[in-house]
């Protein structure tokens, strides 16, 4: 199914443009019109008697006389466009892409700053993006905490998606730069057996956490955070990041509360290296409404496509009503 993006007649380009040389015909057209009406009424008024012209006929002739005309020109014209393949950005859903959902399930997730928590929140959300995503895209998921688990390859099996969604795990510790490079390892396994195209398919990391990587401590090491984004500029695969939680998150651990204010600093600069962008949420609808977001995006593709059907059928109907326009306004009298 193809989703017009601005309407059938919001153009563009043009396929065919040299058709409108068309156009010259249809001017010809027009100026030939104009010339035999001006010469009629020179021809009248040289021959005619105006005081019997006036006591027999004394109503000046309609101007809508020349309406079969003119609307017969337009149709002349509507056509012209037609032929050179007018063509309009129209949205295609993307059956060949991969998306990786990496979800953060270190122990600050269990934050109860968002109803019920971070963790549980996340769950519910991203069980709804599953859901909504384009039917033909490939959908992965990845847990991490201190090492980065891929619990499903990715694959068009929404509701497998949704059942490891449910078996989230928490895990201590949070390596954002080893779930990276886990995802986009898998990424690369799955586009090499992807059919459909000459090129890999085009590939998204969707990362939702709500700190910084503490697993190495330096984000620019071997596996580090800043590293694997980069790894993802070179392969072309941008991270959307998602920085989910608020600055009042506290997690109980050993009788005492811990702080755990959400930190979105590393999550901005992966996404800065990798080439997408960074979201904040800090409850489950303003979640939601990011992988809303997400899905807009990536879920289909523009291409340009044909609309010369819709200025083909205009061009007809108008035809029609010049035609109509004839009969009921230009017609003779019985002889």
């Amino acid at each position: 199914m193809t989703v017009p993006v601005l309407g059938p007649f919001a153009l563009s380009g043009f396929a065919h443009e040299w058709y409108f040389l068309f156009l010259l015909v249809v001017v010809g057209l027009a100026a030939f019109y104009v010339v035999v009406q001006l010469s009629r009424h020179k021809r009248v008024l040289r021959f005619a008697n105006m005081e019997l012209l006036d006591s027999v006929a004394p109503k000046r002739p309609s101007r809508l006389r020349h309406l079969a005309a003119i609307l017969l020109v337009c149709s002349l014209l509507l056509l012209t466009i037609g032929m050179a393949g007018p063509t309009s950005d129209v949205r295609i859903p993307r059956n060949r892409a991969v998306v990786m959902l990496i979800i953060d399930v270190s122990p600050s997730m269990q934050a109860t700053d968002v109803s019920p928590s971070r963790l549980a929140a996340a769950e519910q959300a991203g069980k709804q993006f599953a859901d909504e995503l384009t039917p033909g895209i490939n959908l992965g998921l990845i847990e991490f905490g201190g090492s980065a688990i891929v619990l499903v390859s990715p694959t068009t099996n929404r509701e497998a998606t949704k059942v490891a969604i449910d078996k989230l795990q928490v895990i201590e510790r949070t390596a954002i730069g080893e779930s990276i490079s886990t995802a986009l390892q898998a990424i690369a396994t799955v586009g090499a057996v992807i059919g459909g195209g000459d090129t890999p398919p085009p590939a998204r990391i969707v990362l939702l956490s709500d700190g910084k990587e503490n697993q190495p401590t330096n984000p620019d090491a071997p596996r580090g955070a800043f590293t694997a984004a980069r790894s993802a500029k070179d392969q072309g695969v941008p991270i959307s990041a998602i920085s989910f939680g608020t600055p009042d998150g506290h997690i109980d651990l050993d009788n005492a509360q811990i702080a755990v204010p959400v930190a979105d600093d590393t999550l901005r600069r992966v996404a800065d290296l990798s080439g997408g962008t960074l979201y904040n949420a800090a409850n489950v609808d303003q979640l939601k409404n990011v992988y809303t977001t997400l899905q807009s995006q990536f879920g289909y593709e523009i291409v340009r496509g044909d609309v010369s059907a819709g200025w083909f059928r205009l061009a007809a109907l108008v035809l029609v009503a010049s035609a109509v326009a004839a009969l009921l306004i230009n017609r003779r009298l019985p002889s």
